[in-house]
């Protein structure tokens, strides 16, 4: 089974076939030998140069190797800087999401306190009385006689 980042690659390489040469240049050729290495042959992936690369289909892997290779060898020092602010704001967003969907606190309160209030609607108390049998009678009667004799 061929992994998503296989793909990736070949994507990522596909993109950075049209960069001009040196921009290309800028990415160390240890991480194209990589990427080379570890694509998926058998994919087939193109992109329309003419149209604007936003509107294309890219995997989130490949779209997340691009945005590392960006900010590692073609972004200023100011780019680099609201880049590196944009990505901890979407990881606090979305670790506050997975905080709210899985806080331990909440998990049962909410599906208790639904239960007891619908426990509670749903049935009517009613006091009643309990009666003494004849059998627990006779059992205690027999119990006072037991412990007379002893």
């Amino acid at each position: 089974m061929i992994s998503n980042y296989a793909k990736a690659y070949t994507e990522v390489l596909e993109i950075l076939s049209y960069l001009p040469k040196e921009e290309y240049s800028k990415i160390p050729e240890e991480k194209i030998k990589y990427f080379k290495e570890n694509m998926d042959k058998d994919y087939i992936y193109t992109i329309n140069p003419e149209i604007d690369l936003s509107v294309q289909y890219i995997s989130n892997e490949a779209n997340a190797i691009l945005v590392s290779l960006f900010r590692d060898y073609f972004a200023s020092e100011n780019q680099k800087i609201k880049l590196i602010n944009l990505l901890n704001k979407n990881q606090e967003k979305e670790n506050e999401a997975k905080r709210e969907k899985y806080n331990p606190d909440n998990i049962f309160n909410k599906k208790n306190t639904e239960n007891i209030d619908n426990n509670i609607k749903d049935s009517k108390l009613e006091i009643l009385e309990c009666k003494e049998s004849v059998f627990s009678k006779f059992t205690k009667f027999i119990k006072r006689l037991l412990n007379i004799e002893r």
